[in-house]
């Protein structure tokens, strides 16, 4: 009886090492042993028994849960399976795969240290540790590593797939650099697009891709889909400055500069550098002049124009807007015919201007006292200083609109010629 009994006390003490490491068969093995060795009292292994069953229920829920990348539950099952089974080795790798594929990296590499200084060479931590530095975007350590499993067991499948992903993500992504380099931007567009497919769980190095893909679209002045492309790169990396940088020059592009403002102001809580509080400014600076007349508009001129391509603008906007061409128009078309040859007349006194149009270009405001540089003017005199003639209807304005412009007048161009209609 004595022997009996010390017998089952060593069975029941092989019983739970087996479930501590996680090694189910061989548990159950020895349960079924010890069951068929003393079958009176099989009743007293149903803790064993449980504890058995138990994990292998979180073990199939786990793998469900994997193949679903629903890698948060696979955390939490895990952690439900180390308290039974503390010291299995499986567990604590699964476990610290998917608190690498949660982006949780300073976690995963410490459970991988863990195991790495009970030994040293267990692939499957090494595999985690590369597993990190993948996504964290460091390909060619990540590469080291992976190839560093599978010196230690060549039949790692995980570790030989993340190889080849690795080393066809970085040609990849390299070609897409040589093709904007060269100006191929839409086969640079082509290779980066396919490098975003290699492996989707990299969100760092995607973000990346992402980011170059707005840089082609900026070079191709499409920059709605510059716009797209960056808000991709920071959906994957909120801390991304490259993109949130890239974002505001196609903002200011598209005149979106309040959103433009709030890209600076979020760059420079993370940067707070010189040239973020620079980048910072000059995005105010482009939302104050967005809210002001834009003279440049008004002309329809371009805002590298030259003098003379200034003055032929305001002659052009000038007879289109004059109030003598709309005298036989209803009163609301009198009163924006008058407002507008008024507007044109002031970005005429503004952009003629060295002066002024440095200011204006500049963003500083020529309401300004301190400026000195009020731009009030009548219209009406820098009409007659081009046509010459009387402004106010008078016999030289019924001759200018009767028979075209007055060659020889003063300021006026003899090889310019207008059209209405």
């Amino acid at each position: 009886a004595v022997v009996s009994t010390q017998s089952g006390h060593y069975g029941r003490g092989m019983i739970k090492c087996y479930i501590a490491l996680g090694n189910l068969t061989a548990a159950s093995r020895a349960l079924q042993d010890l069951k068929s060795r003393d079958p009176n009292n099989s009743t007293s292994y149903a803790s064993e028994n449980t504890n058995i069953n138990r994990l292998r229920d979180l073990e199939a829920n786990a793998d469900k849960d994997m193949n679903k990348s629903d890698f948060r539950r696979v955390v939490y099952v895990m952690d439900r399976a180390l308290e039974m089974a503390p010291a299995c080795v499986n567990y604590k790798t699964k476990r610290a795969e998917c608190l690498a594929l949660l982006g949780r990296y300073n976690e995963a590499q410490e459970a991988s240290n863990e195991m790495l200084r009970a030994n040293s060479l267990n692939a499957g931590a090494l595999y985690v540790k590369g597993l990190c530095l993948f996504y964290q975007d460091h390909l060619d350590k990540a590469r080291q590593h992976f190839l560093q499993v599978l010196r230690v067991d060549p039949d790692h499948g995980k570790a030989r797939l993340a190889v080849k992903e690795v080393k066809e993500l970085e040609s990849t992504k390299q070609k897409g650099n040589a093709a904007f380099t060269s100006g191929k931007n839409e086969e640079a567009l082509k290779l980066y697009r396919a490098a975003l497919l290699i492996c989707p769980n990299n969100k760092l190095t995607n973000a990346k891709l992402h980011a170059n893909i707005a840089a082609v679209y900026i070079k191709l002045r499409n920059y709605e889909e510059a716009v797209k492309a960056c808000t991709a790169a920071i959906k994957l990396d909120d801390g991304y400055v490259k993109a949130y940088a890239r974002r505001i020059v196609c903002y200011q592009e598209l005149e979106q500069h309040e959103d433009a403002v709030r890209d600076a102001e979020k760059m420079h809580n993370m940067e707070h550098s010189r040239e973020s509080k620079q980048r910072l400014r000059d995005a105010n600076i482009k939302l104050k002049m967005s809210k002001r007349k834009d003279y440049y508009k008004i002309l329809a001129c371009s805002k590298s124009a030259n003098m003379d391509e200034i003055k032929k603008a305001y002659k052009k906007a000038a007879l289109k807007h004059h109030p003598d061409r709309h005298s036989h128009g209803t009163e609301e078309e009198k009163a924006t015919a008058e407002k507008q040859f008024k507007e044109v007349g002031e970005a005429y006194a503004v952009l003629s201007d060295p002066k002024k149009k440095l200011r204006y270009d500049n963003g500083e405001d020529l309401d300004d006292p301190m400026g000195g540089m009020h731009h009030d003017v009548d219209p009406t005199q820098i009409f007659q200083t081009f046509f010459g003639g009387a402004g106010g209807g008078g016999p030289g304005h019924q001759q200018f609109f009767n028979g075209g412009f007055p060659h020889g007048a003063r300021g006026a161009d003899p090889g310019f010629t207008f059209s209405f209609g």
